[in-house]
């Protein structure tokens, strides 16, 4: 493995040493590939394109992000960050790196969550797109033009996590392969968005097993913190040290949004009740600024509050676009409509 890391040194050297300009783009990419994002701007842009796929983006984004802490425990991936120090490479040979702040993440490496989740939970958008293409032109290559804007998307993320010293190169292939395989194998089992029970036992399923999970590997002698430690250690400035970066974060984020789609399937639109294109595009505007503002307020500093805000802030977004945006836009319709009646 030393081998393969140190080729990933030499890779992400090779990055960094590119022209100047690239450095704000690979940056921007892997801001805007972080698996918030999938819960923050994906799921409400895409849940007013089309309901079915908005909640499919959001059940496989945190199933395929929960599957992706669990795999972090227990493969232990390095980070080049702090392995290029751990390692004794950078007092042993020149090594000219820099970090970010996006680099300093607080998880192990393997495999890399960006490209796993991003690409496991952008797959039923891209299907969706892809048959919107067919019908509209039997040009192969429009037809398939949103696979290969998908392709290149995991490509750019994945070498911007190279770049960033977030992961190395083998984390990032195995991230994209398995988000594939995640995102295609997931889509069929999507469960229906009026399964409030179902939501909720998913929610603490995800949560009790992940308490499980981490005291059986305490259990057996396993620390699961140790990448925080290093993390801690060598990243260049503490104030890039994020706690959303941290495994349980991640969990937090999972079982709220379950929690809230299980909210939003309590309460749904009544039969016959539908917004139409201005409306589902005004939805959306509302949506993201709407999530974008709750996920701005301020937390509090205390580890645990900081989780349990956390949870509540993804309980309440999926809830916000999947049901209380939509009757408070046919509710404003409605009467717009019987003052002009009148």
């Amino acid at each position: 493995m030393d081998a393969l890391h140190a080729a990933g040194i030499r890779f992400a050297e090779v990055l960094q040493s590119g022209p100047p300009w690239l450095e704000n783009f690979w940056i921007s990419v892997t801001s805007l590939a972080d698996p918030k994002c999938i819960f923050t701007i994906c799921f409400p842009l895409a849940y007013f394109l089309d309901r079915k796929v908005g909640v499919s983006v959001l059940w496989i984004g945190l199933v395929s992000e929960w599957l992706n802490v669990v795999l972090k425990w227990f493969l232990f991936g390095e980070r080049p960050f702090w392995w290029v120090h751990e390692s004794g490479l950078a007092s042993k040979e020149l090594v000219v790196l820099r970090q970010f702040p996006v680099s300093c993440e607080t998880g192990p490496g393997s495999p890399s969550g960006h490209c796993m989740i991003t690409g496991a939970a952008l797959w039923p958008l891209v299907t969706a797109l892809t048959a919107l293409a067919s019908r509209h032109s039997r040009n192969p290559a429009v037809q398939l033009s949103p696979f290969g804007a998908y392709a290149l998307l995991l490509l750019a993320v994945g070498l911007s996590r190279v770049f960033v010293l977030a992961h190395f190169p083998h984390q990032v292939v195995s991230g994209i392969l398995a988000g594939a395989a995640l995102g295609q194998g997931l889509q069929p089992h999507v469960p229906a968005a009026r399964s409030p029970g179902f939501f909720v036992a998913a929610a603490l399923a995800l949560l009790l097993s992940s308490f499980v999970l981490r005291g059986l590997a305490l259990a057996a002698g396993i620390d699961i913190d140790w990448s925080i430690r290093l993390a801690t250690k060598w990243c260049s400035h503490p104030a890039w040290l994020r706690l959303d970066t941290r495994p349980f974060a991640s969990i937090c984020r999972d079982a709220g949004s379950a929690l809230g789609l299980g909210l939003a399937a309590g309460f749904p639109l009544h039969r016959g009740e539908r917004l139409d294109p201005r409306q589902r595009a005004a939805g959306a505007v509302l949506a993201l600024g709407a999530v974008q503002g709750l996920h701005r307020l301020p937390q509090p500093a205390d580890l645990t509050l900081w989780y349990g805000t956390s949870f509540l802030k993804y309980t309440a977004g999926p809830w916000l676009v999947a049901s209380l945006l939509p009757r408070l836009i046919l509710s404003l319709a409605r009467l717009r409509g019987s003052r002009r009646a009148e």
